[in-house]
Formats: C-alpha cells, structure tokens, sequence
C-alpha cells in the first residue's frame, strides 16, 4: 500500500509515526521547516531532506551511509516495524524520495505509504492541523542495505552498451532535450544517452494526487513500449525520479523502486 488517502489518516492519526518530509526548490524561497513549525498534520516529525543526505558530496540528496541512516532515524525515535506516513507541502512531491530511502535502507515496504494529496489536500479538506512540536524517544534502529535498488554512473555508463535496463528520467521534456539551461550551475544541458522521458507531472493530477493505477499504467505502457527490460528512474536531483518510482509501484505488483542517484546534478556535471 504505496498511498493512503486523508480520511483513512484521519482515522489512524495515533497508530502511525507521520513525518513531514517538505522540500522545496531554491528558487521558491521558502523554508519548509519553518512552515512545519507553524503548521503541520498533528503528531508529525519534520524530515530534513537536505541534512539527512550524504554530506561529504557537493552533489544534492544523496544516500547517507547505513551507520548515519540508523542514527537519524534512532533520533526521530522510529523502529523497525513502525508504520509510517509520509506527505510533504512540495510542488517536487519530495515526500516520494523519504520513502525511497526508507526501502533502501530496509524498512518493509507494506509499511511506508504517502499521503496522496499531502498536506494542500488535508488543508483543503479543513483536516485538523497543529504547530505543537513533539519529539519521540530515542530508539535502535538498525537498517539493511538494499544495493540493488541504486544505480551509480559507472552503471549508467556501461548500461549505455549493455542494455540491461531504460533510463527514465523525470524532468520536464524542455530540460530532458537540452532546450533550456539546467537550473544548477556548473550542470549541462541534456539527458543520458538511450534514455527516456517521463515528466513527473504526468503522473499526477493538478490536485497532487497520483492518477488512477488503470491511467499510469498506460502512461508507463506508452513510455516503456519499445523496452523490455526493467526502468532506472532518475531526474535532476534524485526528487522526482522517486515520484516516478512511486506511481510505478502502483500499477507493479511486489516493486522495489530503483534510481540512479546521482541523476543528471552528476551525469551532467561539467
């Protein structure tokens, strides 16, 4: 169960962890956990994508290594068998990329949904909200490392003559054809040779919600239908290629996302 809906939240606000997991891009000004400070789902924990991503790397959200996921999560105060919510206030639906790092790192996927819609559709529909901070107590968590759902550039490099999986990259179609400059400095215009595109926003209504299983699978039919091996989601910087990721468990029975987690930030890099 990749998505849970705003009434079933509701019902279950004491029986989950819900973290916050908002992140916006520079250019938007705005300091997602500010707004969390003043306003959230209650009993909601602030996840900083930024901070908790690998820190000795000038590239943007990469995975932290295993001892410093555990410690994160150890100091949010989550376990194990936790069952956990995620939903952000983001344009980039950042919550998705939470819950990639959640599988990577292990926790069972039955387990880790978002919320479809986030917190644009709670307000909307005058859901209580809080600004009361709380804090969990400290736990031992312990993760396991899921290699296999993470491609690096020497992988994407060799796959270029392999074959052995399609790239789809989740940028706009202007940045994907090299129309427009990228947004990051010192990045390239362009995409991954033999790649494909797949706009996040088509995956998703103008409301933030993800579309109907019955309609992404015909977008990801349409996509995919000259391949036939398995999709490599990427995008800019590791955000929206988990978006991708998400709608495509959707409509993939038992899927375990897989993103190149450089995306183009790395691959484009001058």
């Amino acid at each position: 169960m990749s998505l849970v809906d705003s009434n079933w939240l509701e019902k279950n606000l004491e029986n989950v962890k819900i973290i916050d997991c908002s992140w916006h891009m520079p250019d938007d000004n705005r300091n997602p956990e500010h707004e969390f400070q003043n306003e959230h789902i209650p009993n909601s924990i602030f996840f900083d994508l930024d901070k908790n991503s690998k820190e000795d790397t000038d590239l943007p959200h990469m995975l932290p290594s295993k001892p410093t996921w555990d410690q994160i999560l150890s100091d949010l105060g989550i376990s194990k068998n936790d069952r956990i919510i995620i939903y952000d206030n983001s344009k980039v639906i950042s919550s998705c990329r939470c819950w990639y790092n959640f599988i990577y790192f292990g926790h069972d996927p039955k387990l880790v949904s978002i919320l479809d819609g986030g917190f644009r559709k709670w307000k909307r529909e005058n859901k209580i909200t809080s600004n009361k901070i709380i804090k969990f107590p400290k736990t031992k968590y312990v993760g396991t490392e899921l290699n296999t759902l993470v491609k690096d550039k020497n992988n994407i490099d060799a796959n270029i003559s392999k074959n052995e999986f399609v790239v789809v990259d989740a940028r706009s179609n202007e940045r994907f054809e090299g129309k427009v400059p990228d947004p990051r400095k010192n990045v390239r215009s362009g995409s991954i040779p033999n790649s494909v595109c797949l706009p996040f926003s088509q995956v998703i209504d103008e409301d933030f919600c993800f579309k109907s299983s019955e309609h992404l699978e015909k977008i990801f039919d349409k996509t995919l239908k000259n391949h036939e091996n398995f999709p490599v989601f990427s995008c800019g910087s590791g955000v929206t290629a988990c978006v991708l990721a998400l709608a495509y468990s959707l409509v993939k029975a038992n899927y375990l996302p897989v993103i190149y987690d450089g995306s183009w930030a790395e691959y484009g890099k001058i």
